[in-house]
Order: structure tokens, then C-alpha cells, then sequence
């Protein structure tokens, strides 16, 4: 692949990050399969209301390209992990309702109110500060209530929900969502779903006539039961597979081709970077990438107990990693490629054709939202079908 590969040239919006010529590496990101991944998720949810997560710099593609996106496509609520996104998301999508799941840290109400933000509640102490100040101010904007059914991070405890469920006789109570957090929805067997999912209908019962929202990513896929009147998928939008064992029915999105700088040769018994960990068994070329932790490319990808998966593609072939990833560099084993074919200034394939996120991600030991999250700020950005 030459760092003029037609494929990335079609198609674009203005880029980000560092000229293409002077990146290690160049990350496409298809604003059009995110949309389509978007509008698929909804139609398997219709009539309940698709929103998206699009927190972590929408999972590390860009959160304004992709609010925008799907705002465009007719996505009305997003949920963010904090303030500052929510600004963001607001800048971008002016009539959208925005909820920030980290809900409301000490003394900051009054930016929610000025961003017309809406916190998630995860305990009676922000309750009480929200309470606050909403009467203090009047303010009319609304807020999530996070009951915590079994995953033990955030939320009030099923006592203290039916406690509250009272005040939605009132006429100003203020809730316009109630929410909680499956903990184990990407098995779909596992009996923790069956529980999350009867307690919260049972609180449900208790707060008829508020919408509610249950289901994320792969939530969807344990079918009706939790779709509730809201349905929040994250990760699924940008092509991390929702169903784990069976085939990814979600598009890929992300494309990382990353630059060869420099093609060398080892003798046999010649070691490979930091701590000798690789030894060369034969003859070897190597083609050194661009591209190292300080990018999002783990250093586990590295790890001998990863190597069976490990690897990127140059020239069409799939070529394992040797030795440990950098900060900057990478190497990796192309003496299988016909002498000559590899060439400095070529592209190699970190994440793309049939290389998947989750590919990327088991050769690292980890999941696909940490690839996607760690995405490098020193790659050469394209947008795709803006």
C-alpha cells in the first residue's frame, strides 16, 4: 500500500491533525457507516427512540463529526460523560436533548443550566444539590434519574428509587428519564440480565409515564424486553461487534493505514528493540511502523501471549509483530514478502481490510472500545461521507 493509495483520497472533508505527509500514520474515519450503523440499531428498535453515546470524543472518531452526523440523520438525544462534551455536543446540535452521565459534581448546576445540559442523578446527595437549585432558579430543563440494579458503579439503590417515586405526582418533578446500566449484556446469558432487567421493570412500574432507558449496545441484541422507551448504544455505532462469538452485524467505520519508515535486515540470532525480547530464528526483514503507545497502539500488542493474533497487513498479507511496541516505532517480520515489494514511505494496514477493531483489540488482550478511545492525536485524519 503507497501513501497515495486512491482509497483515501476519495471522498473527503477537510482533515485533522498533521500534514499526511508528515504523519506516522493515517486514520479514515466513515462518517457514512456510523450513520448507517445508527439507522440500523433504530430500525431493529422501532418505535422506541434511538439515542447515541457518543462520550470519549465520540469514542475516539471526533465528537462534533459525528454529532453532527447523526444529528443530521435524526438522532435528537445524546448522552456524554461530562460538561464539556455537553457543551460540545450542544455547539453542534442546538435542539438536541444532551444527558452527561457523570452526573452533577459539586457546585456545577449552574453550567448545566447555562448549556441546557442535563445531568444523569446517580445519588440522593446530587439529587439534593439539583433540587436546589432548580427551585432557586426554576429551571425547567430536566434530568435523568439513575437507579443502579446490579452493576455497582453509579446510581441510587433500588430502596432509594421507590423512596422518590412519589414526587412524580408533582407537577414540576423534574425527571425526563429514568435510566440504569446493564453489567453483563454483550453474554446474553448471563443471569445477571435476567435480574437487571425484572428489577427495572419493576421500577418502571413506579414511575409511569416517565421514559426510560435500559438497553445499550448490546442490550439491543437481548431483544424487546429491554428496550424500554429509550435505547443508548455507544460503541456499536463506530463497529465494535455488539454480540461477541457471532459475526459483527455492524459496518466498519475506522480504517488506520500506518507509514513504513525504514525496511532492514537481520541476521539469524540478531535481536529486535527494547529488551531483546525477539530473536531472529532465520534471515529476517523487517519494516519499521510509524506508529507506537503514544498513538493507542498498545504495547501489549507486543506480548508473546497475544502473538498468535497479532499483526498488521503490508501488502496484502497478514505479518506479525516483532518484538516490544515503542512509544514511536513498531517492527514487524515481512520476510515472507517477496524481496523488494516493501518499501519505505509504503502504508501497512493497522485497522482495515478484514482487520477489524476487535481483531486489533484481541492482539492487544483488550476490548475494541480501548482501541477506539486511544486512537493517536499524531494521525493524519480524514473524514469520509460527511
Amino acid at each position: 500500500m503507497t501513501a497515495h493509495d486512491p482509497a483515501l483520497q476519495t471522498a473527503r472533508v477537510p482533515p485533522a491533525g498533521p500534514a499526511e505527509a508528515e504523519a506516522g500514520a493515517v486514520l479514515a474515519i466513515d462518517l457514512a457507516a456510523i450513520e448507517a450503523n445508527w439507522k440500523k440499531l433504530s430500525s431493529t428498535t422501532v418505535p422506541v427512540e434511538c439515542a447515541a453515546v457518543v462520550k470519549a470524543d465520540g469514542y475516539g472518531c471526533g465528537l462534533e463529526q459525528v454529532t453532527a452526523k447523526l444529528a443530521k440523520a435524526g438522532c435528537r438525544t445524546f448522552f456524554v460523560a461530562d460538561v464539556a462534551e455537553g457543551r460540545r455536543v450542544r455547539a453542534t446540535s442546538p435542539a438536541s436533548a444532551i444527558y452527561v452521565l457523570n452526573g452533577l459534581m459539586p457546585g456545577t448546576a449552574q453550567s448545566f443550566a447555562d448549556a441546557s445540559l442535563r445531568p444523569v442523578i446517580n445519588s440522593t446527595t446530587e439529587l439534593a444539590e439539583w433540587d436546589a437549585f432548580v427551585n432557586m432558579k426554576a429551571w425547567r430543563g430536566g434530568a435523568a434519574l439513575h437507579v443502579d440494579t446490579g452493576i455497582n458503579r453509579l446510581g441510587i439503590t433500588v430502596d432509594e428509587a421507590v423512596a422518590i417515586a412519589p414526587r412524580i405526582q408533582s407537577e414540576h418533578h423534574g425527571i425526563t428519564l429514568l435510566m440504569s446500566q446493564l453489567a453483563c449484556s454483550e453474554i446474553p446469558d448471563h443471569t445477571m440480565n435476567d435480574k437487571q432487567i425484572r428489577v427495572f421493570r419493576e421500577i418502571r412500574i413506579m414511575y409511569r409515564g416517565v421514559p426510560s432507558s435500559l438497553a445499550n449496545s448490546s442490550g439491543i441484541f437481548l431483544g424487546g424486553t429491554v428496550y424500554c422507551d429509550l435505547v443508548r448504544p455507544g460503541a456499536a455505532l463506530f463497529g465494535v461487534n455488539p454480540t461477541a462469538g457471532r459475526a459483527n452485524p455492524m459496518r466498519a467505520v475506522v480504517e488506520l493505514k500506518a507509514r513504513i519508515i525504514q525496511v532492514r535486515s537481520l541476521k539469524r540470532g540478531e535481536t529486535v528493540g527494547y529488551g531483546a525480547a525477539w530473536t531472529a530464528g532465520r534471515p529476517t526483514r523487517l519494516a519499521i511502523i510509524a506508529v507506537g503507545y503514544a498513538d493507542g497502539f498498545l504495547r501489549s500488542a507486543g506480548a508473546a501471549k497475544h502473538k498468535e493474533a497479532a499483526g498488521v497487513i503490508v501488502n496484502g498479507k497478514r505479518c506479525p509483530i516483532a518484538g516490544r511496541v515503542s512509544m514511536d516505532l513498531f517492527a514487524v517480520d515481512v520476510t515472507d514478502l517477496p524481496e523488494g515489494t516493501v518499501r519505505r514511505g509504503d502504508l501497512a494496514t493497522l485497522i482495515g481490510d478484514g482487520l477489524g477493531v476487535d481483531d486489533l483489540a484481541a492482539s492487544m488482550g483488550t476490548i475494541g472500545y480501548e482501541v477506539l478511545t486511544n486512537l493517536g492525536r499524531r494521525y493524519h485524519r480524514v473524514y469520509k461521507n460527511a
